[in-house]
């Protein structure tokens, strides 16, 4: 799997996927990390289905610019460039988003790298930093500054997106999974460290139809469907429902949660 920040958009599924709930989000502002495509895309575009206001990150500003424009504009969503995994970066966004919608109640950590595929101690020393840095290290970056500047006070949610991967051991993706099991272990103890105010929970996909996610899939999908109860891969919008719900008040007593949305992979002892 190279490197990558977030994920592509996947084709149509074919499935059925959770309903928008209009109005749910009316008067939030939301931040989503690595959404200028896939998962964080389909997050942000839900977000705002439901009325919020979003800000956007990715490394890229003209994917970015494209994917907010595509949110509704400035008045409904903007961009920032940068890599999450940089401090000054993480401020700037929380500044822009401040000055730009007023506020911040809701928080998606999505963007994650897995330069690597295959087995842990093949990793070099490099690429283990460098995934710990951007999938667990930036997620409580992100947070810190968001409780700073405006969660603290005012309260919200963060839902972060972690990785069945994370609750099972996956063949040639054994750091990227460590990575996403410290993630899910950040959860829980930011739940009970940032409550009652602040609720943090995560979500699991299973392999999602993405870019990113491409070499595990690729040539294979329908054995590797075979797998899932429900006999099919997941999408970024199977995702984004999860996400919504744990955003919204629909979860208001519910915090330091992992949701697997695997499609039932789990019950067949799978790890992706």
């Amino acid at each position: 799997m190279t490197a990558a920040t977030g994920g592509d958009e996947e084709p149509d599924a074919g499935a059925d996927q959770p309903a928008p709930c209009p109005g749910r989000f009316a008067g939030q502002v939301a931040v989503v990390t690595g959404a200028s495509r896939g998962i964080g895309l389909a997050v942000a575009r839900r977000l705002a289905l439901e009325g919020a206001r979003v800000a956007i990150t990715a490394r890229r500003p003209e994917p970015l610019e494209q994917a907010a424009a595509s949110l509704g504009g400035a008045s409904r969503a903007i961009g920032v460039a940068g890599r999450s995994d940089d401090p000054d970066h993480r401020a700037l966004v929380i500044t822009r988003v401040l000055d730009h919608f007023g506020r911040i109640d809701l928080l998606v950590n999505n963007t994650a790298v897995n330069p690597i595929y295959g087995p842990v101690l093949d990793v070099s020393p490099d690429a283990v930093r460098k995934i710990f840095e951007v999938n667990v290290g930036a997620a409580i970056g992100w947070i810190g500054q968001a409780r700073e500047a405006w969660l603290g006070k005012h309260g919200g949610s963060v839902v972060n997106i972690a990785a069945v991967a994370g609750l099972h051991p996956a063949e040639g993706i054994g750091v990227y999974g460590a990575s996403k099991a410290a993630l899910i272990h950040l959860t829980a103890q930011l739940a009970r460290e940032l409550g009652p105010h602040i609720r943090v929970n995560a979500v699991a996909p299973a392999v999602v139809r993405t870019r990113f996610a491409a070499q595990l899939y690729e040539g294979r999908e329908q054995e590797l469907a075979a797998h899932y109860a429900l006999g099919r891969l997941g999408t970024a919008q199977d995702v984004a429902g999860a996400v919504a719900f744990f955003a919204s008040r629909d979860a208001a007593w519910i915090t330091g949660q992992t949701l697997a949305v695997d499609g039932g992979l789990i019950l067949s002892g799978g790890g992706v």
